[in-house]
């Protein structure tokens, strides 16, 4: 099994993570933030990766650090359960349309962190939550899981839907990139030999 379990605790937030790469798709616990929490299980629902997590962050501040340090914390998780890439598809696509809204994803398992970012979110807030923290999040995750992650908004006016359908896009592109390819199950999907 593919799985991986991360702590990471700073003077700002304390996080635990689990991670099961094959698994249904179940979210437990939470961030203790309403949206965010909504948006964590659309990841784990539409990519079939398990996610269980504890978060102790200091909201009394804002939410920035309990956000940003989750997906440090993910992404560091993600990238432990990858093991050694060997037999992952390695890339993933997503064309997702949520109402109005259509949302374009590409992922490369690469070893490379990098994320593309073009998305406009018309509002600041969606009911409490910052919408710039959701940049915040998948730079963090892509940083410390070392992956290309592009994220593009075509089309979309609601911010709640265009934030939506960037974690469910997101969560198709991993799917396909983590899924096991029968054709090359013990080999790096790279002419380096490694990831």
């Amino acid at each position: 099994m593919r799985t991986a379990q991360i702590t990471r605790k700073t003077k700002e937030t304390e996080v635990s993570v689990n991670v099961n790469l094959d698994g249904t798709g179940q979210f437990n616990s939470g961030t203790g933030i309403g949206f965010f929490d909504h948006m964590l299980n659309q990841l784990a629902n539409h990519s079939l990766i398990d996610i269980s997590l504890t978060v102790n962050g200091d909201r009394h501040i804002d939410d920035h650090h309990t956000v940003e340090d989750t997906g440090i914390t993910l992404g560091l998780a993600f990238k432990q359960a990858l093991k050694n890439k060997k037999g992952i598809r390695r890339y993933g696509t997503s064309l997702l349309p949520m109402d109005e809204t259509l949302i374009r994803v590409a992922v490369d398992l690469s070893g490379r962190a990098k994320l593309s970012w073009a998305v406009n979110l018309p509002t600041s807030k969606i009911g409490n939550f910052d919408t710039e923290l959701i940049r915040e999040f998948f730079q963090a995750f892509c940083n410390n899981s070392n992956i290309t992650l592009h994220i593009d908004a075509l089309r979309g006016v609601n911010s709640h839907h265009i934030a939506e359908a960037c974690f469910k896009a997101t969560a198709q592109a991993l799917r396909e990139a983590i899924e096991i390819d029968p054709r090359r199950i013990n080999l790096v999907p790279s002419t380096k030999g490694n990831l």
